[in-house]
């Protein structure tokens, strides 16, 4: 099975091909440095492709991990993904970012704790035992403390790490995952046959944006 992989949720962006009839599986990797996922994701994805001589249309399946994380990021990833299942009719899989990251930890025995930086002093908050998601949630430092009872705590970025360290929780280290880390997961998803429906698909993102926090509220109509 060929598989296309998408992560542009993180400080970097990512793109990974796969074959699963290939030692290894991944056969073509590509980091996009900063915030340049929005102008080089769709060019990449297609010299990639066209390297190996693929067709969209041959793929088994497109992955996307559709947050939390950064809202632009979580957008373009996101979209460009759904446009790449509905012009070809290939099966969309949608991956959370906290599953990804909580996979890092032992394949996801167990249970794990995985936290993002949410900014404005919180946390993206997700529990796993198993690989399967208990709950996801936007947590202050002292509710995620108090909801990681058992089990590995997680984070990629230093910023988490602090955070939580301060309030005297252990936190695991792990590298952001990328694109291709997705992989595991999706192939789960695809030998159970759960595919996510392109229309209905919305980005994970477990809060508002800036724009619905600070928008202000409409003023009331005149009724006379």
């Amino acid at each position: 099975m060929r598989i296309l992989l998408i992560h542009t949720a993180g400080g970097e962006g990512s793109v990974a091909l796969a074959d699963t009839e290939v030692a290894g599986a991944l056969v073509a990797t590509e980091v996009l440095p900063g915030r340049t996922s929005s102008e080089r994701l769709v060019p990449t994805v297609r010299r990639l492709m066209e390297g190996l001589g693929w067709r969209l249309g041959e793929l088994a399946a497109v992955v996307v991990v559709h947050g939390p994380g950064s809202f632009t990021g979580v957008r373009v990833g996101l979209s460009a993904a759904k446009g790449l299942s509905e012009a070809s009719g290939v099966p969309l899989i949608a991956v959370s970012r906290l599953a990804l990251l909580a996979a890092s930890v032992d394949g996801g025995k167990g249970a794990v704790h995985a936290v993002l930086d949410a900014g404005r002093g919180e946390f993206y908050y997700g529990e796993y035992v198993e690989r399967r998601c208990l709950r996801e949630a936007l947590m202050i430092g002292e509710d995620v403390v108090g909801a990681a009872g058992g089990g590995v705590v997680v984070a990629c970025e230093a910023k988490v790490v602090e955070g939580l360290g301060a309030l005297g929780l252990g936190v695991r280290v792990a590298e952001e995952p990328l694109a291709g880390d997705a992989l595991p997961l999706a192939l789960g998803r695809l030998a159970a046959g759960e595919f996510d429906d392109a229309a209905m698909l919305d980005a994970n993102y477990l809060r508002r944006s800036d724009t619905e926090i600070f928008a202000k509220p409409a003023a009331p109509r005149d009724s006379r």
